[in-house]
């Protein structure tokens, strides 16, 4: 069972207005709350939604399917469902979930999506101005509990932007990542981000960080949450949504230029981590 604990959706007419607003066409909120998942139950959004969903868990522990990935969440982690896309959260069963939501579109929201539907860490810190996000929660709470009037909506938008940047952009802050992973991960993924053009194995991964494959690969995903290889592949992603985005090479040419020998397997796998073929992001904001 999932029980909403706070809760607010606006009305679809609002929602509708927002969609023409100049001043909040870009980014806006339709809903937002906090709610809590028993042990051992399922959460998921019932079917596709059009809209984003960020997803901050404050509380518990269990499993999310995304992505075609299950992938663990506990306290201080969130992740972000694109809209389109199902996802599926596994409370475990001695503990309950609880979990700060919102939902929202716009432009930027679209533009943003190669951010999206990765499991990340969060790891607060007293001098990070950013850190208390939950804050940032209850003041949108706060002013939404007062009425849906324009000027109220346009100020709860710019705080919800604010909010999601504090998320999307932690690794980019101060304090919240700066000094999570180990030396041999840090080593590990800048050795990966130098030679996406290329095929590596998982032995290679192992010597650039100087230990076994079976021990890196426990070791990278009590990091990361991925495997090492499944990381690279959404490395490889991320950039070729940049040369979909920046220039004007073909498909084939962004699978070749990613080390893919195959344009085929290219596009199904952009496609299962963007939830689009390339062509479909390329064109997504004509």
């Amino acid at each position: 069972m999932v029980n909403e604990l706070r809760y607010f959706r606006l009305p679809e007419a609002l929602i509708n207005e927002q969609r023409k607003n100049p001043a909040a066409r870009d980014l806006y909120l339709t809903e937002t709350g906090e709610q809590e998942v028993e042990e051992g139950t399922i959460w998921d959004l019932e079917g596709k939604t059009a809209d984003n969903l960020l997803a901050y868990c404050t509380k518990g522990e269990g499993i999310v399917l995304l992505a075609g990935e299950q992938v663990p969440v506990s306290g201080d982690q969130f992740f972000i469902v694109s809209g389109g896309e199902t996802f599926k959260y596994y409370s475990v069963l001695n503990t309950k979930s609880r979990f700060l939501i919102a939902r929202f579109d716009g432009k930027i929201a679209r533009q943003l999506s190669h951010e999206f539907s990765i499991v990340r860490n969060l790891v607060p810190s007293v001098n990070n101005m950013v850190a208390n996000r939950e804050m940032l929660f209850d003041e949108i709470f706060n002013n939404l509990s007062k009425g849906f009037h324009n000027q109220n909506i346009e100020y709860v938008n710019f705080c919800f932007g604010h909010l999601l940047a504090t998320f999307i952009y932690a690794n980019r802050t101060s304090d919240d990542l700066a000094d999570e992973s180990s030396p041999a991960v840090r080593r590990a993924i800048h050795f990966l981000e130098k030679n996406l053009h290329k095929k590596i194995t998982l032995q290679q991964i192992a010597n650039e960080a100087g230990f076994s494959p079976t021990y890196f690969t426990t070791l990278f995903r009590k990091e990361t949450n991925y495997a090492p290889l499944s990381y690279f592949s959404h490395l490889k992603v991320l950039k070729a949504c940049e040369f979909l985005d920046y220039t004007r090479m073909k498909v084939k040419e962004v699978s070749f230029q990613l080390g893919y020998s195959d344009p085929y397997y290219f596009t199904r796998d952009f496609k299962k981590k963007m939830g689009m073929s390339p062509r479909q992001y390329r064109n997504r904001i004509r």
